[in-house]
């Protein structure tokens, strides 16, 4: 019984960690091919030669992935001092206000169905351990599991190195061609079916249609892209 709870323990906290590094890759990918794919359109709109796009789009892709992956750390950091903020308040309500937990572990347990006898017995056998009561309430008064404590680090490389992978996709094309408007068009092509493909299996993980999801990514990509060559377009001399 013991062998099969600390199995199922294990894989939720194998699944929640999954999870989490999915949704940081799919900011980071998702920004990483959408910003630079504008910039690189803008500017096309605008020069003529490749290099300095290729430069442009270099700093572009170096700055946004150090800002993403800042925003992933201080985001995992929040969560995690949140966490430990919220442990220390119960900890003193335990040690100072006993009666007022004891009374919102009971009505739990009331919520529960149990009954009056079962409440009391339960609260008991939870409040004679602090610190697994502290953990009991934490999770089914507050709603916070623990964080891991790696979770920042672990967060501003998964979007940041996301955030390069996707950025490199819309830029490739002008390492090699010379000329910025030729070289759009392979970028245009690269990216959109990269933007599809991403957005099939975005939707396919989050649960809606994959092909409605795939298409609605692709076009705020190319809208996104569109607009930066016409504003560039607009303002050329």
């Amino acid at each position: 019984m013991d062998t099969h709870l600390h199995h199922d323990n294990q894989h939720m906290e194998e699944h929640l960690k999954s999870s989490a590094a999915l949704t940081d890759i799919v900011i980071g990918m998702s920004d990483g091919l959408t910003v630079p794919f504008a910039l690189a359109a803008g500017l096309s709109g605008a020069v003529d030669n490749s290099s300095i796009i290729v430069i442009a789009g270099i700093a572009e892709i170096a700055a946004g992935s150090i800002a993403m992956g800042l925003g992933g750390y201080l985001s995992g950091k929040t969560e995690q001092d949140h966490y430990n903020n919220e442990v220390k308040r119960e900890y003193y309500e335990i040690e100072n206000l006993r009666h007022r937990e004891i009374a919102e572990t009971k009505e739990f347990f009331a919520h529960l169905g149990l009954s009056e006898e079962i409440q009391n017995k339960a609260t008991e056998e939870i409040a004679n351990d602090k610190d697994k009561w502290v953990e009991f309430m934490m999770k089914y008064e507050l709603g916070l599991d623990k964080p891991d404590p790696k979770r920042a680090t672990k967060s501003a490389l998964n979007i940041g190195l996301s955030y390069i992978a996707g950025g490199v996709i819309p830029l490739s094309p002008y390492f090699f061609i010379s000329s910025s408007t030729e070289a759009l068009k392979y970028s245009v092509i690269a990216t959109l079916i990269c933007l599809f493909i991403f957005g099939y299996f975005k939707s396919k993980i989050t649960g809606i249609n994959p092909w409605l999801g795939a298409l609605r990514v692709m076009l705020i990509g190319a809208m996104a892209a569109g607009a930066a060559f016409g504003v560039a377009k607009m303002f050329e001399r």
